[in-house]
């Protein structure tokens, strides 16, 4: 695993929205204060959980090092399990790379 990414899994139309806007916000920074990423090993768990049914989306490879916000791993209690969370806007410039998932 390289340990220098973390992942963001978001929509085509919301990754369009970031680059218009120039940042990213997931509408989880609004309702719980922090964007939920993961690392390459906790992806196939977090789009079986959460994206099965859902199409159009894309994952963010995002460099670490370039996160302009607090970038935290926190537990998640509900699967006793560490993800990063990105307390703020994602600055474009740490993504790397996006990927489709369709």
């Amino acid at each position: 695993m390289n340990s220098d990414y973390i992942y963001h899994i978001t929509t085509k139309t919301e990754w369009e929205n970031a680059l218009k806007k120039g940042q990213y916000e997931a509408a989880t920074l609004a309702t719980e204060g922090f964007m939920h990423c993961s690392t390459e090993d906790q992806l196939p768990g977090v789009l079986e959980r959460y994206y099965k049914e859902t199409k159009g989306l894309v994952k963010l490879k995002i460099e670490k090092d370039k996160v302009e916000r607090p970038l935290i791993f926190e537990l998640a209690g509900s699967i006793n399990e560490v993800f990063p969370h990105i307390h703020g806007e994602l600055n474009l410039s740490a993504v790397v790379e996006v990927t489709s998932m369709d």
